[in-house]
């Protein structure tokens, strides 16, 4: 699979007023560009001026620390009676199956953006859990899960006009919706199958119930496409500025 490699910053300038007439044109195209990817693959590389590797680096300074932590002091953050009423309130034909055996892998929601003043939901919205002793942890996550969205919020845009749609027609459907930052972990101390060159799936697959779900750049590979239970070669490392942004079908 040949994903295009769409950079963001024409349009951005073009959104600050910063664009020449003359740019239009390409303008149309890249938000062509965007929306053929998308409707084509489901995936999509672009690279964003507005998020460095620093702050890449920085988060993921960050949660390799906090993953680092013995089992027992992660799990002071777990919230099992959240888990109970997000599962057991769905209708049972729509319960995900729940997972038989320990699960090779750690990850830790993390909410991003205002959540809505008035909502029958707000279960869905419960406060953040910020770890002890990782005193930068809430900025951190709010300062890169910010810069994720306005990325995503960005695509969204532009795959809307690419589409022929209006310009908020993603956008305005996102807008204080319950999104998430989900920094995931696994202990190759623990897996050491993993961790001496065997084969061991740490992570298998997810369907994400999102209108669009993006992954920065992380300091190993593994991460792949499946499209039509098809599984593509491997998502290429990334370089600064890249992210892959998916979508759902």
């Amino acid at each position: 699979m040949d994903l295009p490699v769409v950079d963001l910053a024409p349009y951005l300038r073009a959104a600050a007023g910063d664009a020449a007439p003359a740019g239009e044109e390409e303008l149309r195209a890249l938000c062509a560009t965007v929306s053929a990817s998308l409707r084509d693959t489901g995936a999509l590389l672009v690279m964003d001026p507005r998020c460095s590797a620093v702050d890449n680096d920085h988060f993921l300074d960050v949660v390799e620390r906090y993953f680092a932590r013995s089992a027992d002091t992660k799990r002071l953050q777990e919230r099992p009676h959240l888990h109970y009423q997000k599962i057991r309130s769905m209708p049972e034909d729509f319960q995900p199956a729940t997972p038989k055996g320990p699960d090779p892998k750690w990850r830790y929601m993390w909410r991003v953006g205002p959540r809505p003043a008035n909502t029958g939901f707000k279960e869905l919205n419960s406060e953040p859990v910020i770890p002890e002793g990782l005193p930068e942890w809430k900025e951190t996550m709010d300062s890169w899960g910010s810069k994720m969205i306005s990325a995503i919020e960005v695509v969204a845009e532009m795959a809307a006009i690419g589409f022929g749609l209006s310009k908020d027609a993603f956008t305005s459907l996102m807008k204080e919706g319950p999104h998430l930052l989900a920094p995931t972990g696994s202990d190759l101390q623990r897996h050491r199958s993993c961790a001496i060159g065997h084969c061991m799936v740490l992570f298998l697959c997810h369907c994400m119930p999102s209108i669009q779900t993006s992954t920065s750049d992380a300091r190993a590979d593994g991460l792949g496409i499946n499209d039509d239970f098809v599984l593509h070669e491997d998502v290429p490392k990334l370089d600064q500025y890249f992210f892959l942004y998916v979508s759902t079908s």
